[in-house]
């Protein structure tokens, strides 16, 4: 496909402060005053451009955010939320009613995978849980009730690359939307590009950068921000999960730098697989010619920005894992913590960690081994030191 640059959309965005400030100015207010008394109403049905009723609807500070992501996604609109899950569960349910199907990847972040399976119940929505690569078998799971195919960029953990142009022609063929989590893969991968009804982040990872907030976005067309954001009957503003202007503010900053982060993210995470993979320890990376879906991430991918930050390594049980952490996190190498897109290594056991909420019989069914342990590779001045230093615990381990 041809090239995507979601960077010098983002360096071409003008946004002022009040007095002319280079940054835009933060708008620390819950409620926003009004001169008549029919702007107030024409307000409260969104009728009023630029008009501001009151924060959890819209505030001037989210308002720039979500304006810029929504530029880097190449989307009409977007809404930002206070967490990533926030921005998932407020999407999915804004568009299924109960008695609605979701087809969903069964390879997918730990809290994802329980909202589906687990809180949807009560509203009578029905999930089946399929492998995202056989696109056979996710059309064979569509419903006369299905409403929307939820898949990730690449999913969590395992790294399995989603085929988002294949995907979008089977939702387009049985008029369904296609939703599609990029937390991985920002500026990487331009799902909406791809053929995305609706794209969400975790803005916590490596759109802010810095792991000091929480926060989320829905990337899609005006109307269906629209929907979200309707008084009577939007989910996300009936729902509440506003950001705070103070958060919003920062992350804006961050995303200006986000393309030179990936860039560094995914030429440490390249070195590091090669050198893993060189002396035999089983490394999982999509920009690895041995990993099985390196072909179609190359051919979708915006080339610029690499393969991305994150990596998996199988250290064979949690036992073995956790000892390895424990040196690595001793020696420097980086953190033994969850989350991901910091600017320092984070490192976990995804079995027992961030996928715990996938069960056991599951995690065997999916090739997710007990052993799995998922790398946020971090921004690293002297990457080779860290490998050296991974290879001289593994070598101590038995591991290579």
């Amino acid at each position: 496909m041809e090239s995507f640059d979601p960077a010098s959309r983002i360096q071409k965005l003008r946004h002022f402060g009040e007095f002319g400030g280079v940054n835009p100015s933060i708008t620390d207010s819950s409620t926003y005053t009004f001169l008549h008394g029919e702007d107030m109403f024409e307000t409260f049905l969104g009728h009023m451009e630029g008009c501001f009723l009151y924060s959890r609807h819209w505030n001037p500070s989210n308002k720039y955010l979500a304006d810029a992501i929504a530029t880097m996604e190449d989307t009409e609109s977007a809404w930002v939320t206070a967490s990533g899950m926030a921005a998932i569960t407020c999407a999915l349910l804004q568009l299924c009613n109960t008695g609605d199907h979701i087809v969903t990847s069964v390879t997918t972040y730990g809290g994802t995978f329980a909202f589906l399976r687990n809180y949807l119940k009560k509203f009578q929505i029905e999930v089946s849980f399929v492998n995202i690569s056989n696109l056979e078998s996710v059309e064979a799971a569509i419903q006369p009730n299905t409403k929307v195919i939820y898949t990730e960029s690449v999913t969590n953990p395992l790294l399995q690359v989603s085929n988002i142009p294949e995907l979008a022609k089977i939702t387009k063929k049985h008029q369904i939307k296609l939703m599609v989590d990029n937390t991985f893969t920002p500026m990487i991968l331009s799902p909406a590009q791809l053929g995305a009804d609706i794209v969400v982040y975790s803005m916590t990872k490596f759109i802010n950068g810095k792991n000091d907030c929480v926060a989320g976005a829905i990337c899609g067309t005006n109307q269906f921000i629209h929907e979200l954001s309707n008084v009577n009957d939007g989910t996300a503003m009936l729902l509440g999960p506003v950001l705070d202007p103070l958060r919003s503010s920062s992350i804006l900053k961050n995303l200006h730098t986000l393309h030179i982060r990936m860039r560094q993210h995914s030429m440490n995470a390249q070195y590091l697989a090669e050198k893993l993979q060189e002396i035999g320890v089983p490394v999982n990376y999509p920009g690895l010619k041995t990993h099985r879906d390196h072909k179609l991430h190359t051919e979708i991918m915006n080339i610029d920005y690499g393969y991305g930050g994150m990596l998996a390594i199988d250290f064979g049980t949690v036992k073995k894992a956790n000892i390895v952490m424990q040196k690595m996190q001793d020696r420097d190498v980086g953190y033994l913590a969850v989350s991901l897109g910091y600017f320092k290594t984070l490192f976990s056991c995804s079995g027992t960690s961030t996928s715990s909420e996938v069960p056991e019989d599951i995690q065997k069914e999916i090739g997710l081994s007990e052993g799995l342990v998922r790398f946020s590779v971090g921004l690293d001045n002297d990457i080779k030191e860290t490998f050296e230093t991974i290879k001289a615990i593994c070598m101590e381990e038995g591991l290579s």
